[in-house]
């Protein structure tokens, strides 16, 4: 029963990994790949043939040490240095040219999955998709996956398929070795004799062969505990990063307690899971350790009887002995590695999942039918239905239009669904369908804007870079948006999400669309932080931006003072029980 199981899961776990492999080796990069690789391999070979030249060396060495035969002894000296030095300069070579396609690996990857998971918004659908319908479906922390599960996946699979690769070839080159050396082994059984050829190849293959499938019995569950570990890290790398970035409110909020609480929370599952990790792999290297070390005498308790008969040379024996090793570790290659085989498949498994994620998402077509505005029209939305991430029907059948010169507030109970409406017209919300046309030069401005830590006239820019500005037109954007002490700061460095108290942001923010002055703005709650003086002033000079280029604004707001800036409303008005959505939108 497990058998045929652990085979199609092992064939199984070898197609991900050649589906995560194949890419890097057909891309742009292929022949400088191809060829790193085949170098690496030839001097995984050459690595192999030094091995040959030492074990022949060892029947020479040691037969001079029991003849006393100094003139051959100072000769294989020599002839050691040059293996040596051989040996030594294949080494570094094969560790620089392996350690560089690890890297250029590495780095195309990165670039290949930043690329996906930053295209059609997919880093913000994937999010969504945790929380929603697909719960369970789409992968945790990407960040960890790209930054770290790529780095272990490039190097275990270069790491463990060279060393295979080297298994094999040293097998294949010293088991006819150890043939020759072990002569025919003869014995009684049942009153009938017996004989061997080769007995310390069959020896070799039974002993490994019984390790190997121990080493497996007792290191499977290694496999989904380095799942889960790699997990639990990363969770709890991403709230030590929350807390970080939330600092203030949670100083405001006093919320350390319960942070600290959730903190530790996530921490004991990271130790929880280590302290299994570690009496599991306890138990694999107690084997291992006990298995290795066995064999360093195995061999010679096999081969004493011919030696103190006379029938071997110490040289010989020494060479049969050091055959042996070689045959011995390349069989148990599996039950050295399986600890780092148990970490490359859970990696692979990680990125495999996340993969799939962003194909399904690049599959995806969005339901909601998005194009561009005829010149001189506004926003025109048909029949658009606006659902939760889990299904749930929030909106439904909207019918809404604005032409230029037109102010539109949208106003509605909180959790209505304002700002998921404003999201499917910015064409982010994968959960709508219907129809919308968006008119040219729009910008949307968030609640809670993004303000990226560096240079403050590339806070100020963003998302277009600062040198499509001059430093007039930046420090007259900051002073119609009332941030006059910031006009001095454009080339302090800073983390400006934590320095910048809610208001300032907000205001940061709207300086943005007055520097770009687009014609039709979305303003998610553009103003909830300041001031009543001061969101009057911004409004009047968000409006006039509007106007003079032709278009309009639609604001979501819950304060009555916003309505004065509008002359026309949208509202969300709760449905009756029985109803297609929760809500539905009156337009006046």
């Amino acid at each position: 029963m497990n058998s045929p199981d652990g085979s199609k899961n092992l064939l199984a776990t070898l197609r991900r990994i050649g589906a995560l492999t194949a890419p890097y080796f057909r891309s742009e990069e292929k022949w400088t790949a191809r060829a790193l690789l085949a170098a690496i391999v030839a001097l995984n070979l050459g690595v192999v043939y030094m091995l040959v030249l030492n074990n022949q060396w060892y029947a020479r060495f040691y037969d001079a040490l029991q003849n006393k035969d100094q003139a051959v002894f100072w000769r294989e000296i020599v002839f050691f240095c040059w293996i040596a030095a051989g040996y030594i300069a294949i080494a570094i070579l094969k560790f620089y040219l392996t350690q560089l396609l690890q890297l250029r690996w590495r780095a195309w990857m990165t670039r290949s999955y930043l690329s996906r998971w930053m295209a059609d918004h997919t880093f913000y659908h994937l999010e969504l998709a945790r929380y929603g319908q697909k719960d369970g479906q789409s992968p945790d922390n990407p960040d960890q996956r790209i930054q770290e599960d790529m780095q272990l996946f490039t190097d275990y699979t270069m790491t463990l398929s060279m060393g295979l690769l080297n298994a094999v070839v040293t097998l294949v080159s010293f088991i006819g070795i150890l043939w020759g050396l072990s002569g025919e082994t003869t014995f009684s059984l049942f009153g009938n004799s017996y004989t061997v050829p080769g007995s310390m190849v069959w020896i070799a293959l039974a002993y490994c062969a019984a390790g190997t499938i121990i080493t497996h019995y007792i290191g499977r569950p290694l496999i989904g505990l380095n799942y889960q570990q790699q997990r639990f890290e990363a969770d709890f790398r991403h709230h030590l990063v929350r807390v970080r970035e939330y600092s203030e409110a949670i100083a405001l909020d006093r919320g350390e307690q319960v942070e600290h609480e959730q903190l530790k929370l996530r921490f004991g599952s990271v130790l929880k899971n280590y302290l299994q990790l570690i009496n599991k792999q306890k138990n694999l290297v107690a084997f291992t350790a006990s298995f290795g070390q066995a064999s360093v005498i195995f061999a010679f308790i096999v081969q004493a009887p011919r030696f103190f008969s006379g029938a071997i040379q110490l040289g010989q024996l020494m060479q049969v002995n050091s055959a042996f090793g070689r045959v011995q570790d390349s069989l148990s290659w599996f039950v050295d590695n399986y600890d780092r085989v148990a970490v490359w498949r859970a990696t692979a498994d990680r990125l495999t999942s996340f993969e799939a994620a962003m194909r399904a998402h690049a599959s995806e077509t969005s339901a909601l039918e998005r194009t561009p505005a005829v010149n001189g029209e506004g926003l025109k939305a048909a029949d658009v239905s606006v659902t939760l991430p889990d299904g749930v029907p929030l909106i439904q059948g909207a019918a809404l239009a604005v032409q230029p010169g037109d102010n539109v507030l949208l106003q509605g109970p909180s959790g209505s669904g304002k700002s998921t409406l404003f999201r499917a017209f910015a064409g982010i919300w994968p959960f709508a369908n219907g129809r919308v046309s968006i008119p040219a030069n729009a910008m949307f401005i968030p609640q809670r804007p993004y303000v990226p830590n560096g240079r403050l006239r590339d806070a100020l820019a963003y998302p277009q870079p600062a040198s499509a500005y001059s430093d007039a037109q930046l420090v007259q954007a900051l002073k119609e948006a009332m941030l006059p002490d910031l006009a001095a700061r454009l080339d302090d460095s800073d983390a400006w999400s934590q320095k910048l108290s809610g208001g300032e942001q907000q205001r940061l923010a709207i300086a943005r669309v007055l520097l770009r002055k687009p014609a039709w703005v979305f303003a998610d709650e553009a103003t909830s932080a300041l001031d009543a003086e001061t969101e009057e002033t911004l409004y009047h000079r968000l409006t006039a931006g509007v106007k003079a280029a032709g278009g309009a604004m639609v604001s979501i707001a819950h304060r009555a003072s916003v309505g004065a800036f509008h002359d026309k409303r949208w509202t969300l008005v709760p449905e009756s029980n029985g109803g297609a959505a929760r809500y539905r939108v009156e337009a006046m």
